[in-house]
């Protein structure tokens, strides 16, 4: 189990119990989430802690002003988002990553409920093309939005731009590629800011799409590691070239040394960073997680704290 200074343990702390108090709720399982959680953090990243409460009094649930279904608080380099339990078990059911990351977070804050079986029983039953379908978002929309070279329409909807001449600009759509004349005044060029963090970003979501995609052709579906570099040490070699792991584990070094807001353009490529926008459901489909068997586990998260 990975750990933090003992001064970031005890304000986490500090915070959930005011955090408690301001909601009426009580904690049952904290941890880190972001850089710190799969092994990106540098000496100046910020905590972001994720947590799933439930209310002090269940009846709550059956009042006119419920329960709130997410808590986010901002304080200062702490930053909390928590869900409580009913929202975090349609989060399950969903096959939601955020969810299931929180249950194989490395660093704990609270553990009322010790989450060992809930997250043994999410991996082997989560919706694989749920997943995939996430991690492809995230590489494609950090791409389109921060290393891509792109036009930027008056009503701020942005187009990446995949060829340019003296008059006309080639340029990526939702259905496909569209031409935009030079001196058409409602475009402008924008300047983008493809640091080390955001292609690192990119690079990772990519390649777990890839890798869930390869694993589940084989028949296994393997989830990949949430450490970043337990996943490029131990599973990436079975999907990738050495050239393409040594370049991910570059800027992985790069973002814990501090460089995550250094600026060096495209380390992805764009190929690599769209994985298929489809694939085939009748191999990577399943049915997710049974309801019934999530309600089990929820009563034992509230009889944790009540």
């Amino acid at each position: 189990m990975s750990h933090l200074p003992n001064r970031v343990s005890r304000t986490v702390d500090d915070h959930l119990t005011a955090i408690e108090r301001e909601y009426d709720i009580a904690v049952v399982l904290a941890v880190a989430r972001g850089s710190h959680a799969w092994g990106a953090a540098s000496p100046d990243s910020d905590y972001d802690v994720g947590f799933v409460s439930a209310p002090t009094d269940l009846r709550r649930y059956a009042h006119l002003e419920t329960v709130p279904g997410t808590v986010v608080e901002d304080r200062g380099e702490f930053e909390y988002q928590g869900w409580d339990v009913r929202t975090f078990a349609r989060l399950l059911a969903d096959s939601n990553e955020g969810a299931i990351d929180l249950l194989r977070s490395p660093i704990r804050y609270r553990t009322a409920y010790d989450p060992a079986a809930l997250a043994d029983y999410l991996e082997r039953t989560y919706n694989p093309i749920d997943l995939y379908h996430t991690w492809r978002g995230i590489a494609t929309s950090n791409y389109r939005t921060y290393i891509s070279h792109h036009l930027v329409r008056t009503d701020d909807e942005i187009f990446p731009i995949i060829d340019a001449d003296e008059d006309t600009y080639t340029v990526e759509t939702d259905d496909g590629t569209t031409t935009v004349p030079s001196d058409d005044e409602r475009f402008s060029e924008t300047q983008t800011k493809p640091t080390v963090k955001r292609n690192l970003t990119i690079y990772r979501a990519a390649m777990f799409a890839y890798y869930l995609v390869e694993t589940g052709e084989r028949g296994a579906h393997e989830l990949p590691a949430l450490e970043f570099e337990t996943f490029l040490t131990e599973h990436a070699p079975a999907v990738f070239d050495a050239d393409r792991i040594d370049r991910a584990r570059e800027l992985l070094e790069r973002k814990r040394a501090g460089e995550g807001a250094t600026e060096i353009g495209d380390a992805v490529g764009r190929e690599f960073a769209h994985p298929p926008k489809t694939i085939d459901p009748d191999t990577h489909a399943r049915d997710g997680p049974d309801t019934d068997r999530l309600d089990g586990f929820i009563d034992d998260l509230l009889a944790a704290v009540q």
